[in-house]
């Protein structure tokens, strides 16, 4: 991998993009380590997957592009046998799996030849039925464990429901019987000092309850003490949640080792998803950037058919202006592409788009270009871009310039492209222009292909001759002093300096001066070398236009021949036709003359028979002159129908030609609604656990560790926060570390809110929740509980009522999961006992 080419053409940019747009830390270290590829074979297979990936992300709405989770880093540790699983982990493998199952199922419904590469891929995936079996009978819709995912922790649950229900009924009974007994006051109450319940008493009775003496009264008078009972409940409760914890971790551990037979396939698996996810990155890329696959050339031709270079696409969008695509052709017989024109013209833009376009085509990413265009596969491509002075290696520009040659000359061959900016430049313009010219002809002679830019004059005249190197000229508007920014080949460019000296304002007697000095040889070399360019590609384009003429002139010739041979086929069937017509009718008329004779002979000429025959031939007569009359009109029809079938086929032609134009524009207005609908469609498909997730209104950045029917739960930061789903949209690896690097730079520069003080002062340690529905009471808890963290609050109360006790378990059950939060328990009997949830924070 040449970092220092790709910096230079711009690559390492792509490569950036193509990781932002990854889901898996797999995929984005796949773009980073993907490699230059020298072999055909790899190159079209590189392309084909990623050309049928475009295509599925822009026609298949069935195919999953979410759900793409990084499982490799705990699957592998599993190997051992004395790792297992997380629940977290469990979650996102349950995540993965479902996405694997949809992505075969995808590919299994494909008819055989649609996405061949693709599917040859995936099939020899499984979907891993028993696994999502058994996750789903460890694992709640909630992704939380669930009672019954063993009996033993069935078993301990119920007995942490039982103990807490009675260590409420034992501290009021032994507060009742303290004030029967007169041990305590009638207005005392059970005190919570440090997650202590405490039952108050003076000090005088202070050993007549049997338990410790937890704390006193700062005047001495009334001591607090806890009862020895509720001591060992609370004990017991401890440890049944240690049991819990422990019952939990063992159900993981067995899960884990149910899981080590699969994990060869789930690792290949794991690296399926991710490879798809790194066409996916490079697939989505070709959308924004509107790339397609060209044509892999065999014959050692190079043609660039509207090619864009994508940066400066991007760059100049934001700005509203269009770019200008460029079109030129490399072949065995004009192999390099000599450059020139006036500076800021856009010959380096040139030089680059080709270095980039060719650099990405053989890494194996579809390029911004017109699917027509034909690539050819180098060895090498080689590159002399920028200044490479180097104070540390002791190399000015030129030494710079003349050691990348160096190297060039040593492997440049048939098979290598050269890129080279400024060529010759760097020192007194004589020698530079001649060691540059013998570098040139040496490339030339060896048939190297190559971009290069130049303002020598010899070069340019090398390039005229008859030799494998032809010019290329950066247009100017020399009227208004501005670059075009478009190539034509054949045409050497002219720097435009002493013009572009007048534009920047340099002083009239200063530019006349130098046109002085620069003599009329110089201006006159100028000129007639573009004379010279001009009157050639004049020629060319004028023989191009004969050969395109004659090649129209031998179609249009060779098909009114064929008509004409029509017509005259048709001539002789109807003068056939009409001979057979002709002898009929003469037949038929002296079958009429014959029977008028006789029918006169036979009535002996009586003149009222007489008047009859003579009528009755006159009517023969004028049925003959009806029928050449009809038939002279159908040939005069046919004649028109002929010059109408003309005037159709120039007219449809014509509009063939607008319809193509309107096609083009609609196909790129499709493909920008279509791109918009698929980032819309990714941003906002249901979430999974694992993926990164942006809150669309403040722009905070976290991953997803739970999602119920109604909220989705995000982990930012060190906060754990519960959102409604439309709140939030999904993003990339790439986007989420950009967004959470950002956040760390400036942490140092956020400023404290000015309400701060006034919402702690405000803030209630209490919240009430009883009557509410659990979803809407879930909501208040969790919007409460990140209030107190941000606020530093030490304990908080929720009072959610006994009723059922449905509502206090998933209360205690989300609270038990949130980050920040230390203990969560029942209040003492006396302050409400399993009505009251206490909430202790870190």
């Amino acid at each position: 991998m040449d970092a220092i080419l790709e910096h230079k053409l711009g690559f390492d940019k792509i490569r950036d993009i193509i990781a932002a747009r990854c889901l898996t830390e797999y995929a984005a270290d796949r773009v980073r380590g993907e490699e230059f590829s020298s072999s055909e074979s790899q190159v079209r297979k590189r392309l084909e997957l990623t050309d049928e990936m475009r295509l599925i992300l822009m026609f298949e709405e069935n195919f999953p592009t979410n759900g793409y989770i990084d499982c490799l880093a705990f699957l592998k540790p599993l190997e051992k046998p004395s790792v297992a699983i997380d629940l977290l982990s469990l979650r996102k493998l349950k995540t993965v799996l479902e996405t694997l199952r949809k992505v075969i199922y995808f590919f299994d419904s494909v008819k055989d030849g649609v996405y061949p590469n693709l599917k040859k891929m995936s099939s020899g995936m499984v979907s891993f039925s028993e696994i999502t079996r058994r996750i789903d009978g460890i694992l709640d819709r909630y992704s939380e464990v669930k009672d019954t995912a063993s009996d033993e922790l069935y078993n301990i649950r119920k007995s942490l429901r039982d103990k807490e229900g009675t260590i409420s009924k034992r501290i009021s009974v032994i507060l009742r019987r303290a004030k029967e007994e007169g041990i305590a006051d009638d207005g005392a109450s059970v005190t919570v000092r440090d997650g202590k319940m405490l039952i108050p008493v003076s000090a005088a009775n202070k050993k007549k309850i049997p338990g410790f003496i937890y704390d006193e009264s700062a005047s001495g008078k009334t001591a607090f003490i806890e009862p020895a009972e509720v001591v060992e409940l609370d004990n017991e409760i401890r440890e049944l949640k240690f049991a819990e914890q422990r019952e939990i971790v063992r159900i993981l551990a067995e899960f884990s080792d149910f899981l080590r037979p699969y994990l060869p396939d789930l690792l290949d698996a794991a690296v399926f998803l991710g490879e798809l996810d790194f066409l996916m990155a490079k697939a989505h890329t070709a959308l924004d950037f509107v790339c397609g696959m060209p044509i892999i050339s065999n014959n050692g031709e190079l043609i660039l058919r509207k090619a864009r270079h994508p940066l400066l696409e991007r760059s100049l969008k934001k700005e509203g202006r269009p770019i200008i695509p460029m079109t030129a052709t490399l072949t065995p017989q004009q192999h390099i592409l000599l450059v020139s024109g006036p500076n800021a013209g856009g010959k380096s833009v040139c030089l680059k788009t080709f270095g980039l376009l060719q650099y990405m085509f053989q890494w194996g990413m579809l390029i911004p270009t017109s699917e027509t265009s034909e690539l050819m596969v180098f060895d090498r491509i080689m590159a002399d871009i920028g200044d490479g002075q180097s104070l540390e290696n002791d190399l000015s520009t030129y030494s710079s310039f003349l050691s990348n040659m160096k190297d060039m000359l040593e492997k440049a061959d048939s098979k290598t492209l050269v890129l080279i900016d400024e060529f010759g430049s760097g020192t007194e313009p004589a020698a530079g222009g001649a060691i540059a010219e013998a570098i040139l002809a040496e490339f030339d002679r060896r048939g190297v292909y190559g971009v290069i830019t130049t303002h020598y004059t010899n070069l340019k005249f090398y390039a005229s001759g008859n030799n494998g190197v032809f010019n290329g000229a950066m247009l100017f508007d020399a009227k208004n002093i501005t670059p075009l920014f478009k190539l034509e080949t054949g045409l050497p460019g002219n720097s435009f300096a002493f013009e572009l000296a007048r534009k920047m304002g340099m002083p009239e007697t200063i530019v006349k001066d130098a046109e002085t000095r620069a003599g009329e040889e110089y201006v006159d070399i100028e000129r007639n070398l573009r004379k010279i360019a001009r009157n050639r590609k004049a020629l060319d384009e004028k023989l191009e236009r004969i050969k395109s003429t004659d090649k129209t002139l031998e179609n249009i010739t060779e098909r009114y021949q064929k008509e004409l041979e029509g017509i005259r086929k048709l001539k002789k069937e109807i003068l056939d036709q009409a001979h057979k017509e002709a002898e009929e009718i003469v037949r038929n008329a002296n079958r009429q003359v014959e029977n008028t004779i006789r029918s006169i002979k036979e009535s002996q000429a009586e003149k009222q028979a007489t008047t009859q025959a003579r009528q009755g031939l006159q009517s023969f007569v004028e049925m003959l002159a009806a029928r050449k009359e009809q038939e002279q009109k159908e040939k005069d029809d046919y004649i028109e129908r002929k010059i109408k079938q003309l005037d159709q086929r120039r007219e449809r032609r014509a509009a063939r030609s607008l319809q193509r134009a309107d096609e083009n524009r609609r196909k790129e207005l499709m493909a920008q609604a279509e791109e918009k609908a698929r980032e819309e469609a990714f941003r906002n498909a249901p979430l999974q656990p694992g993926e990164k997730v942006r809150v669309k209104d403040g722009g905070f950045v976290g991953e997803v560790v739970r999602v119920s029917a109604k909220a989705v739960y995000v982990i930012i930061g060190n906060i754990s926060s519960k959102m409604p789903p439309e709140k939030l949209e999904r993003i990339t690896s790439g986007e989420y570390k950009e967004a959470y690097k950002a956040g760390s730079r400036n942490v140092s520069k956020v400023k404290i809110d000015s309400s701060l003080t006034e919402r702690k002062l405000n803030f209630s340690t209490e919240l009430d929740i009883r009557g509410e529905r659990v979803s809407d009471a879930l909501e208040r808890v969790v919007k409460y509980v990140d209030d107190a963290l941000m606020l530093s609050v030490s304990s908080v109360r929720i009072i959610t009522g006994k009723g059922t006790g449905a509502l206090r378990e998933e209360v205690q059950k989300l609270l038990r999961t949130t980050p920040g939060v230390a203990s969560v328990k029942d209040e003492h009997v006396q302050f409400g006992g399993a009505g009251v949830t206490v909430v202790t924070f870190e």
